[in-house]
């Protein structure tokens, strides 16, 4: 199996900015085949060094990731969060 978590700094952390994010990541689970487990959390830390979101995916192979890198769907949501956030960090092992 393999863990995708990427974290998100928006530009606006709003409440309704950061719901609005998360909407978009939990669609994820209904138009993306290969996406075995979604968790999205709202980060509630006031820390500078803090994100303002955690997205944790689980695939079942290096393949399944990399085809959902590349799907259209998900280069959609990619796109909206481009738009808001001002950056985002990654992290993927096998467990």
């Amino acid at each position: 199996m393999i863990k995708h978590i990427v974290f998100f700094k928006l530009e606006n952390s709003s409440e309704d900015q950061k719901k609005a994010v998360k909407e978009r990541l939990m669609s994820l689970k209904e138009n993306v085949e290969v996406l075995k487990h979604i968790e999205v959390g709202i980060n509630f830390s006031n820390e500078d060094r803090a994100y303002d979101l955690a997205l944790l995916t689980d695939f079942e192979s290096e393949e399944d990731l990399g085809i959902y890198a590349k799907d259209p769907y998900h280069q959609e949501v990619i796109a909206y969060i481009k738009s808001v956030a001002t950056s985002s960090k990654v992290v993927d092992y096998k467990y």
